[in-house]
């Protein structure tokens, strides 16, 4: 198993990503004053980014489930299940060993799954933490954008307003110089009042239409300030999100990895427990608990029922040794002398 700490070059973890902040400036860039694709690109990679860190949570809870499920499955197996409950010796210590051990396992698997519900809730809270702060930032962003909008919709009504003051003077110019033949002064009088007026709109739209501009460029400037300020908090986010995320998984492997080791370590206590089984021991064992006797038993012996042997031992009882001094019973004869035997109406009671 590697070891549970994370190698050099994952260390540290935002020193690899300085960078980033003049790829997010790039995105922003555009010769449209109301483009905010830049803007929306980002916020859509980190709403990725922060779905990314839910499916991660949510594959860490089912795991714990399937932990969990196994260990009860496993620990009621051990309990419930009988193992050889009728061994004896060593070989029953061993499997009181086994049985003890795969209980443990079942404990651990567990407590991995408790361990991995609470890296499932670190990875929900730092995923809320993130929404929190980048909530304030896109509430900035939001009325940035708003104002900018509104502002260059204002600046595009004065420039409409001011070019039209313009058309009107132009005309109202044109209007004098063709009236310059003209005899009637009232006539004459009136184009010079409209032309003064048309010049007077026009300097106040003028007046307008640059005052719109500075403004303009003033929520411009803000604008992009606060587009630099939110490309700082996004890039120090993800920073931190791709961070936390890779040091979660690699934490869930090393988890993965110690259970391995720990469910070995309990194997291999069955396994030295095993190594120390004696079949000879056992045999002997149950050889002195459950002995019965050291002779066999000593074969029946016929016995005749009109001359039983004197001091004949009980059936089932007979002994070697008296085997040894019994001899055999003769052959019996059909002789109608002999007093061993009798007959009735001379019907003999040994068959022929």
């Amino acid at each position: 198993m590697r070891k549970s700490v994370f190698p050099d070059h994952l260390k540290g973890g935002y020193g690899m990503a300085q960078g980033w902040k003049k790829y997010l400036n790039k995105l922003l860039r555009s010769s449209d004053i109301l483009s905010s694709i830049g803007y929306e690109t980002i916020i859509q990679h980190l709403n990725n980014g922060r779905k990314n860190c839910k499916e991660f949570e949510d594959f860490l809870k089912e795991r714990a489930s399937i932990e969990e499920k196994y260990g009860k499955d496993l620990l009621s197996l051990s309990r419930k299940k009988p193992c050889g409950q009728s061994e004896t010796n060593t070989l029953k210590r061993a499997l009181d060993v086994f049985k003890l051990q795969i209980d443990s396992v079942a404990q651990s698997h567990i407590q991995l799954a408790q361990t991995l519900r609470e890296e499932a809730r670190k990875m929900e809270e730092f995923r809320e933490k993130q929404k929190l702060q980048r909530k304030k930032t896109e509430l900035i962003m939001d009325a940035a954008h708003k104002q900018k909008s509104l502002q260059f919709k204002k600046t595009m009504d004065a420039k409409k307003n001011y070019e039209q003051k313009c058309r009107d003077k132009d005309e109202a110019e044109q209007a004098v110089h063709r009236s310059a033949n003209v005899v009637n002064p009232k006539q004459q009088e009136k184009l010079f009042v409209k032309l003064a007026t048309s010049k007077t709109a026009v300097e106040d739209s003028d007046k307008a239409y640059m005052l719109h501009i500075n403004t303009l460029d003033k929520v411009r400037e803000e604008w992009q300030s606060e587009h630099i300020k939110a490309c700082e908090v996004f890039e120090t986010q993800e920073c931190e999100r791709i961070n936390f995320f890779r040091n979660a998984l690699w934490l869930h492997m090393n988890q993965l990895s110690q259970q391995c080791v720990t469910s070995d370590n309990m194997y291999e206590e069955v396994r030295k427990s095993l190594e120390m089984c004696s079949i000879e021991k056992d045999i002997e064992y149950f050889v002195n608990q459950r002995k019965t006797g050291q002779a066999p038993p000593a074969p029946i012996m016929y016995e005749n029922f009109y001359c039983p042997q004197k001091n004949a031992a009980p059936p089932g009882k007979a002994t070697g040794s008296d085997l040894a001094r019994r001899r055999l019973l003769p052959v019996p004869k059909s002789l109608p002398d002999d007093p061993d035997y009798s007959s009735l109406d001379n019907y003999s009671l040994i068959y022929q």
